[in-house]
């Protein structure tokens, strides 16, 4: 839930694929710009579920020289679109052994991001999701038992809610996210705000990190958030507070300022959004631990 700039490549993909309407992706188009660790494709798939058809664009990016099947984590982005956050935590995932997907939700329906330009409510692109990991666990060469998702702000509260019995019921299935992994998801709204009830769990884990000085949230929220679940339920969440990090701790652009209907618990208002480099990399290395851990990976 915050303002950023929408990646000008992963747009126009999105937007061709609105245009064309074509119930399935062409060919992936291999990326010119190769890295060391992973070959780069621009893809598209059907989101799953939206009541009419919508293709959705993304950035597939597979480990080279992996011997088999590799585990995959779908990266969600914030309110504000696609920006250097999904990149900058899908590098290390790659130099773990890990494909990433990176996908672009707003493009493919035309919203421009921000408080003004996003839908009405997160469960709107559950759908996207679906459709990501339906894509995924038929991509010969990923695992579809080692799948995992995890995002930023309102791809977290994405990450959280698709870990529910309730909207998981929305994937294809037999299928399901392994792992997720949130970042700063608005603790305060959920089992408050219609449609972001969060409990009855699938049971896979779930890896929360957020800031003490996030103002959407109390410094406790998201502590209270886990301690009002079923024992059964707090057995499958994980919880990491840094002191003194704001919301969006890891885009490492220069601070801003946005205004949120949802911020401060609900009563909205100004939310700063500053760039801490420690808790940045800090983060990035615990959320590859997370994912390392839950795929079977060594260190």
């Amino acid at each position: 839930m915050k303002t950023s700039v929408v990646r000008p490549w992963i747009a126009s993909l999105a937007l061709a694929a609105v245009l064309s309407g074509c119930p399935q992706q062409e060919p992936p188009k291999e990326d010119p710009v190769q890295t060391p660790v992973a070959r780069h494709s621009y893809v598209s798939f059907a989101a799953l579920g939206t009541p009419t058809p919508l293709q959705v664009a993304g950035r597939l990016s597979i480990p080279t020289g992996a011997q088999g099947k590799v585990p995959a984590v779908l990266i969600a982005h914030g309110s504000g679109g696609v920006d250097t956050r999904g990149s900058y935590h899908a590098q290390a995932l790659l130099a773990a052994g890990i494909a990433t997907l990176e996908i672009d939700m707003w493009a493919a329906r035309g919203l421009s991001g921000g408080a003004e330009g996003r839908p009405r409510a997160v469960a709107e692109t559950l759908p996207d999701a679906w459709g990501a990991l339906k894509y995924l666990s038929a991509h010969p060469s990923i695992d579809a038992s080692r799948i995992g998702i995890m995002g930023f702000s309102w791809g977290g509260l994405m990450s959280m809610l698709s870990a529910t019995r309730k909207y998981a019921a929305g994937a294809e299935p037999g299928q399901r996210f392994v792992a997720h992994a949130p970042f700063y998801p608005v603790c305060w709204a959920y089992n408050r705000v219609p449609s972001y009830e969060f409990g009855e769990l699938t049971g896979s884990p779930i890896f929360i990190q957020a800031g003490e000085a996030d103002q959407y949230d109390d410094p406790d929220s998201c502590q209270r958030l886990v301690d009002s679940l079923s024992p059964a339920d707090r057995e499958s969440v994980s919880l990491t507070m840094y002191p003194g990090a704001t919301h969006g701790w890891d885009r490492l652009e220069p601070a801003i300022r946005i205004t949120d209907p949802y911020s401060h618990t609900g009563r909205g208002g100004e939310v700063d959004i500053a760039p801490s480099p420690e808790t940045a990399e800090t983060s990035r290395r615990a959320v590859v631990d997370f994912f390392r851990k839950r795929f079977g990976l060594s260190p």
